[in-house]
């Protein structure tokens, strides 16, 4: 049979968290987290249950001291139970009552902080470590001037009047269990170490970190303090991800060899199926779509624990088949085919379902959704500036629009864009056309004819940079990039319809105008025109990104050398 040790008593959070885990268990119940710990240590039992954070209390700190205790064994699970938390007293006739006194164990004390403060305001807490014999004690000596704060199911076993259920909402707190073995990867994990007791150095924890937002991984959770013995700092981390990940395990051997500079100053703590204290609303994600950005994000939503199915053309699952068993559906396809697509799947989506446009093209594609999907059905565009091959999205920009009908779907969605780093920016349907006029479809074009004219005038790509100044090759960077990848994407960018069209036939007109200004030497009339131009770009913004240009500049000039 298998044996646990956890907090006591009988009917205790820490007894349901056990019994929950394996109701068929022999459950060893003590008063305090270190006997725990020992009794884990000594073999008495198989497993351990600590509690280490409480959705109202925070971070149980005890435990993270007790770290340094574990010399075997893993972090192998946890479990998150719901805290019912009640107020009771002896059965009395006095309706008003106001007890002098409240016991209950430390940390309920605060959980309910809010509840005691507004309603027994002058009574003294009273904190006990064995719940139990302070009940036994006040039924034997009948103190009618006791209230308790425990569980309903504690107070009601020990034959105690129950005042007021619920005294403290949202209340949940986490346990972690302790096995002799380190877990298997589930596919949705995390990774706890702890540092040995370091030597100070600057910017130590600004470098860890960067090690694992440099590859994309999350961090957790962090905590640093100081070693009660030696006062040397100490990091605790809880990372995304399984031991066994390559690109965590790199992480780690850079932090530990070129960051700490220290052997064996990193300790594995355990890996363990990740836990969420948030509420998630969406289980299932469905993407109309089977390119390698569906598959992108496919990947990174699975790695938050959502369940995702890409559909197409040429998969066995059908997108017909797919809709009626996902939350929401996501159209990733080419702009050029986007609308169709909407017109096709769309009337299928029902009320309770939400759908996410991942597109280029704002107008026409949400015009097309709001008309072709019932009013039930969430409605939201994504449209990331980043391709594939982006190891994640940190820093790169992402433009959503909101619609009417964007609800706690299309949020949850715009949360999970916002945690792993993407810029966003929230736009109108016709504002977002315009500026990607401005940052996609004119610079893209540009770049597409002056490829045209090289390859027109037989100019050696060899000689470019020779006849070049440093800002000059901006363009020349822009158009190598271009002609670098995926053609398909870039003419649909051009093609794209909506407001942005303005931008690239106003610039049209004005190329023809100064090219036939600049062909009549009118360098006067040139001037006021850059003149004219200048006072609508504020200052701030020249500033700034001259600066980039700058930097730009530096990494060019040695990229040459």
């Amino acid at each position: 049979m298998i044996r646990i040790a956890t907090l006591g008593p009988h009917g205790s959070d820490g007894y349901r968290a056990a019994r929950q885990y394996s109701p068929d268990a022999e459950l060893l119940l003590y008063n305090r987290i270190p006997d725990i710990i020992n009794a884990f240590l000594k073999e008495e039992v198989d497993f351990a249950f600590v509690p280490i954070y409480n959705t109202r209390e925070g971070e149980i700190k005890e435990y993270f001291r007790l770290q340094e205790l574990l010399s075997s064994g893993y972090w192998i699970d946890n479990l998150v139970l719901p805290i019912h938390l009640s107020f009771g007293c002896l059965k009395q006739e006095n309706a008003s009552f106001s007890p002098a006194n409240i016991i209950g164990r430390g940390s309920v004390f605060k959980q309910c902080e809010d509840y005691i403060s507004e309603h027994y305001p002058d009574a003294t807490l009273m904190s006990v470590p064995d719940i139990a014999v302070a009940m036994k004690d006040i039924k034997d000596n009948n103190r009618l001037d006791f209230g308790i704060v425990d569980s309903e199911e504690l107070l009601l076993e020990h034959g105690f009047e129950i005042r007021d259920r619920e005294i403290a909402a949202h209340n949940r707190t986490r346990f972690a269990i302790l096995g002799e073995n380190l877990s298997g990867s589930t596919g949705y994990d995390a990774t706890a170490v702890i540092t040995r007791p370091l030597k100070d150095r600057v910017g130590m924890l600004v470098d860890i970190l960067g090690e694992f937002t440099s590859r994309g991984i999350n961090i957790l959770d962090l905590r640093s303090e100081n070693d009660i013995k030696t006062q040397k700092l100490q990091i605790y981390l809880e990372i995304e991800g399984h031991i066994g990940n390559e690109s965590l395990q790199k992480a780690l051997k850079t932090v530990e060899e070129e960051v700490i500079q220290e052997e064996d100053s990193l300790r594995l703590l355990g890996s363990f199926p990740r836990v969420d204290m948030r509420v998630k609303k969406i289980n299932t994600f469905g993407f109309i779509g089977t390119g390698a950005m569906s598959e992108w994000f496919a990947d990174r939503l699975e790695n938050e624990g959502y369940r995702t199915f890409l559909t197409g053309r040429s998969t066995i699952l059908s997108p017909e088949e797919m809709i009626p068993d996902v939350d929401v559906v996501i159209i990733c396809v080419p702009i050029s085919v986007t609308v169709a697509t909407i017109q096709q799947y769309g009337p299928l989506l029902k009320d309770g379902q939400a759908l996410l446009l991942l597109a280029g093209e704002s107008e026409q594609t949400l015009k097309a959704a709001e008309e072709c999907t019932s009013q039930g059905v969430e409605l939201m565009l994504v449209h990331n500036l980043w391709g594939p091959q982006a190891q994640s999205m940190k820093d790169k920009n992402a433009t959503v629009v909101r619609t009417p009908r964007s609800g706690s779907f299309c949020s949850e969605f715009e949360a999970f864009l916002y945690k792993h780093g993407a810029d966003i920016s929230q736009d109108s349907p016709t504002q977002h056309d315009l500026l990607m006029g401005v940052g996609q479809k004119l610079p893209t074009t540009i770049s597409t004819a002056l490829a045209m004219t090289l390859k027109q005038h037989a100019i050696a790509c060899s000689d470019i940079g020779t006849h070049s100044t440093l800002t000059s090759l901006y363009g020349i960077l822009a158009m190598a990039r271009i002609h670098n990848q995926n053609p398909r994407t870039y003419a649909e960018i051009m093609a794209t319809g909506g407001d942005g069209r303005k931008i690239v036939r106003s610039f049209a007109e004005n190329l023809l105008q100064i090219v036939a200004m600049a062909e009549d030497q009118k360098i006067a009339e040139l001037c006021e025109i850059i003149e004219s131009s200048r006072s609508h770009l504020s200052p701030e913004f020249l500033a700034e990104h001259m600066k980039r240009s700058r930097a730009v500049d530096s990494v060019l000039t040695k990229a040459a050398r």
